[in-house]
């Protein structure tokens, strides 16, 4: 089984050409954040802005727009119950669906506006109580989309799989996988002390790094705003998704170094500095 490599990460992340602009970056929408965790989609925006995407959208509730603009006064606004929402949908490259989006049937009713105003050309990533609540209802899954990207960990795998954590084999994770995107390229990365990454071609790889100090609140909705902004860049593809987990531990290794806790802001501020080194080395 491969391990995902710094060589990886410099074949996705490349140097700036002089003669491009913000729409050559991509348009990445994140839909989430409840009244109750609001703080969960912001730091996937946070993460998706720091990770490189030319244009950032944020759905969610009202209540979150002045905390949203305090921090990230880059990121764009729109109401998540806005009549318009349907319309944006349509009109981005990635998707972004589940931090802190939270069970109500407000949340639902957003899976089910995701899933009918698809293009087939976008990638789709879902993270959170997004999964869980496909996991209740699996017509909810978007399925017309270019790629569906999905991040638990091992608890909200179980529930989407019905794979119990002993029984998560790569063979079995595997065929989950294919049966939950029948028709549709799919890529699971299942979060855990060493992420693995599956997709329906049947490759499995494993993330070498981590530590610790990134088990805390907000590590995988950063995660998800990163793979977000790769997606958006660099291509909705697997490798894309693999160098954003890959830098995602990276960051959280070397500021592992002389702290005990990894929160992640800090990851997403550590990450243009990253991303500057390995374009330079190319």
């Amino acid at each position: 089984m491969p391990e995902i490599s710094p060589e990886l990460l410099s074949s996705v992340i490349h140097p700036r050409q002089s003669d491009t602009h913000k729409g050559d970056y991509g348009r990445v929408l994140l839909i989430g954040g409840s009244d109750q965790y609001g703080g969960a989609i912001i730091m996937a925006a946070e993460a998706a802005i720091n990770s490189g995407s030319g244009l950032v959208c944020v759905a969610t509730h009202s209540i979150n727009l002045g905390a949203l603009h305090a921090r990230l006064p880059e990121a764009m606004f729109i109401d998540w119950r806005d009549r318009n929402l349907g319309a944006m949908i349509g009109q981005v490259d990635v998707i972004v669906c589940g931090p802190g989006l939270g069970q109500s049937d407000q949340a639902i009713k957003l899976l089910q506006l995701l899933k009918v105003n698809l293009t087939g050309e976008q990638t789709v990533i879902l993270d959170a109580s997004a999964l869980d609540l496909i996991a209740k209802n699996k017509e909810l899954m978007p399925t017309r989309s270019k790629l569906i990207i999905m991040t638990p960990h091992q608890m909200e795998w179980q529930r989407l799989s019905q794979l119990r954590i002993p029984f998560q084999t790569d063979s079995a994770n595997l065929a989950a996988l294919r049966a939950l995107v029948p028709g549709s390229k799919g890529v699971l990365v299942l979060k855990s002390n060493h992420t693995k990454v599956f997709d329906t071609d049947g490759n499995i790889y494993t993330n070498p790094l981590g530590n610790p100090g990134m088990a805390t609140g907000g590590t995988g909705d950063t995660l998800a705003g990163i793979i977000g902004g790769f997606c958006a860049q660099f291509g909705g593809k697997v490798n894309s998704v693999l160098a954003a987990v890959y830098i995602h531990s990276w960051a959280g290794d070397l500021i592992g170094q002389d702290h005990y806790v990894v929160r992640p802001t800090q990851i997403s501020a550590l990450l243009p500095r990253l991303m500057k080194k390995v374009a330079e080395k190319l």
